[in-house]
């Protein structure tokens, strides 16, 4: 866009060049991506405190099917389906009729899932998935070695009961 001139001045050109945009676009990028690479670390401390939470409240769920039955899912005596794995303890939970439609899966599409074991007279059990950093606090605090036929060594974090 040029400016009419006054009398003996020359014409004012007003924006920017190509040169100039492409430079500040590729500062931004690399910021950008500076940023980005940065929080990674926080998304996977997040996913590792939402699959804590998953547990907790499946151990819930856990707790109201024993009010109603007397003992943990390990066959089909109380719920619909046997729970030899989180599917079927899903399963197991959902149909004893306690007010739980489902239990969550991890949150990570292709991790592994959450596991689940009973003791063999069903009143005791643990819970676990595995967590994406290895240096996690509440690694500290779950049982380890092997718990009702589930491998519990770090970094997978068990709650038992």
């Amino acid at each position: 866009m040029l400016k009419t001139p006054q009398k003996g001045l020359p014409a004012v050109r007003y924006g920017f060049t190509l040169i100039e945009v492409l430079v500040v676009v590729s500062i931004i990028g690399l910021l950008a991506s500076i940023v980005l690479v940065g929080l990674g670390g926080f998304r996977s401390q997040g996913r590792d405190a939402k699959r804590i939470a998953d547990l907790k409240q499946t151990q819930n769920a856990l707790e109201l099917y024993y009010t109603k039955c007397q003992h943990y899912p390990g066959d089909a005596a109380c719920g619909l389906g046997d729970p030899g794995d989180w599917a079927g303890l899903g399963s197991a939970v959902a149909g004893a009729g306690i007010g739980v439609s489902k239990i969550a899966n991890d949150p990570l599409p292709g991790n592994p899932q959450y596991d689940y074991g009973v003791s063999g007279n069903r009143q005791n059990y643990v819970l676990s998935g595995t967590l994406e950093d290895e240096n996690n606090s509440s690694l500290k605090e779950d049982s380890d070695g092997t718990v009702f036929g589930v491998l519990c060594d770090d970094p997978v974090y068990c709650v038992e009961f």
